[in-house]
C-alpha cells in the first residue's frame, strides 16, 4: 500500500511540473504577440534643390557635310588608280588616271589648226591694209576693198574658233586625271584598271568622297516640341531666343550620356504632314575623326532656361492608377505618402514639380517593406546622386 501512494506522489509531481511549463510558455508567447513589431530598415535620402535646364532627347543620324559621287567626264580606259581604298584624300589630288593618248592628239590637232588660222589671220590682215591705202587712189575698187575687210574679219573670228577648240581639247586631256574634289575619305575604287568608263548621263561612279572636318547629325523634332520652342523663343529665354544657337549635345551608341556638343544650323521650313515631325540639323566637330556618315546618334537640346528644381532617385516614385507617389520620413519616424507631379528627367534624377518641399526625406530602398502610411520605419540616410538613379 505504501509504495502504491509512492508512485501516486511521483505521478502527480510530474503532472504538476508539465502544467508549470506549459502555463509558462503560454505566458512566453502571449508576451512575444504582444510585444511591437520592429520597424523595417529603409534607406532615406534629401530632396536634391538645384539650378538646371530641361532637356529634350531625339534620335538621329550623322551625315558628312559634304558628300560627292566621283564620275568620269571624259570616256576611256582606266589606266592606273591612284589611291588605297579608304584613305584620306587632298582637294586636287589625282585619284585615278585614263588613258590620254586620244586627248592628247586631239590636242596637238587643235594647237594645229589654231596656228594655220592665225597664219591665215595675219594674211587676211595685210591684204586688207593694203586695200585701205589703194582705195583712196581709186586703184582698186569699193567691192574689193570690202572682200578685203570681210576676209580679215572672219580670219579673226577662226581664231577665236580655233582658240575654243584648243582650250576644249586641253580640258578633256585634263579630264583624265580624274582629281578629289574636295578634302575628306574615299570610298573603295569601285572601278579598277584596264575597264571602259564613259562619260555623260550614263556614266559609272568611279568612287565617292565624304568631307570629315565637321560633320552633320540630322534629327526630327516633334510638333508639340518644336511649338515650345518657339513660346520660349517668344519669351526670350536663353538661348531658345534664337533656334539656330541652340546648343546640342550628342552621344553615340555605347557611350554614357551626351559627351559630344554642337550647334543647330538649320531648321526646315514646313513640317512634314505624315509624321508631324519638323527636321532640323546640328554641326559638330570632327577634327579627331571619331564620327562617319549613317551613324545613329542621341541628340539632345535644352527645352527651357535655367530654374530651381527639386529632384528625386527616380526608383522613389510609385504609381497608383493614374496618380504617383512617394513615401517620406516624417519627424517622428514614420512614412508618409505623399502625391506628387513627376517632370522629366535632369542629371539623372527625376524633376517633382510639385508635392514635395526642401528638406523631405524621401525614400529610395526598402519601398517593398513599407505597406501603408504612417507606420514605423528605421531610415537610414543616403546621398540622392544620380549614380544611384534610372538613367
Amino acid at each position: 500500500m505504501s509504495l502504491k501512494k509512492t508512485w501516486v506522489n511521483f505521478y502527480l509531481r510530474g503532472l504538476g511540473s508539465a502544467v508549470i511549463a506549459m502555463l509558462l510558455a503560454s505566458c512566453d508567447n502571449s508576451a512575444a504577440q504582444n510585444a511591437a513589431p520592429q520597424a523595417p530598415a529603409v534607406s532615406a535620402a534629401d530632396v536634391v534643390v538645384k539650378s538646371i535646364s530641361q532637356w529634350d532627347s531625339f534620335n538621329g543620324r550623322i551625315e558628312a557635310v559634304e558628300s560627292v559621287q566621283l564620275r568620269p567626264r571624259v570616256s576611256g580606259y582606266i589606266e592606273k588608280v591612284n589611291y588605297t581604298d579608304g584613305q584620306e584624300v587632298k582637294k586636287g589630288e589625282v585619284l585615278f588616271t585614263i588613258d590620254d593618248r586620244t586627248y592628247r592628239a586631239a590636242l596637238e590637232q587643235a594647237q594645229a589648226t589654231l596656228a594655220r588660222a592665225k597664219t591665215q589671220a595675219s594674211l587676211a590682215r595685210s591684204e586688207a591694209s593694203r586695200t585701205d591705202k589703194l582705195i583712196n587712189s581709186n586703184v582698186v575698187s569699193r567691192e574689193e576693198w570690202e572682200q578685203r575687210r570681210s576676209a580679215a574679219t572672219q580670219a579673226q573670228a577662226d581664231i577665236q574658233a580655233a582658240q575654243a577648240a584648243v582650250d576644249a581639247a586641253q580640258l578633256n586631256l585634263d579630264f583624265t586625271k580624274v582629281t578629289a574634289p574636295i578634302d575628306g575619305r574615299a570610298s573603295r575604287a569601285l572601278i579598277t584598271s584596264g575597264n571602259l568608263v564613259t562619260a555623260g548621263d550614263s556614266a559609272s561612279v568611279l568612287t565617292t568622297v565624304v568631307s570629315q572636318k565637321t560633320v552633320y547629325v540630322y534629327f526630327d523634332v516633334d510638333e508639340s516640341t518644336y511649338l515650345h520652342y518657339q513660346n520660349l523663343a517668344r519669351s526670350g529665354q536663353g538661348a531658345a531666343s534664337n533656334h539656330l544657337a541652340l546648343p546640342v549635345e550628342m552621344g553615340l551608341v555605347g557611350e554614357d550620356g551626351y559627351p559630344h556638343q554642337g550647334k543647330v544650323d538649320f531648321l526646315d521650313n514646313q513640317l512634314t504632314p505624315s509624321t508631324g515631325t519638323i527636321r532640323m540639323r546640328a554641326l559638330l566637330d570632327n577634327s579627331q575623326r571619331q564620327f562617319i556618315p549613317g551613324l545613329f546618334a542621341r541628340v539632345r537640346l535644352p527645352g527651357s532656361a535655367e530654374f530651381q528644381a527639386t529632384l528625386i532617385d527616380d526608383k522613389a516614385v510609385l504609381t497608383d492608377q493614374d496618380r504617383k507617389y512617394v513615401y517620406i520620413v516624417d519627424k517622428e519616424g514614420k512614412a508618409q505618402r505623399r502625391d506628387i507631379k513627376p517632370g522629366r528627367l535632369a542629371a539623372g534624377l527625376r524633376i517633382v514639380q510639385q508635392g514635395l518641399n526642401p528638406g523631405d526625406k524621401v525614400i529610395v530602398e526598402g519601398l517593398q517593406k513599407v505597406f501603408m502610411p504612417g507606420m514605423p520605419v528605421n531610415a537610414k540616410t543616403v546621398a540622392m546622386t544620380a549614380s544611384t538613379a534610372l538613367n
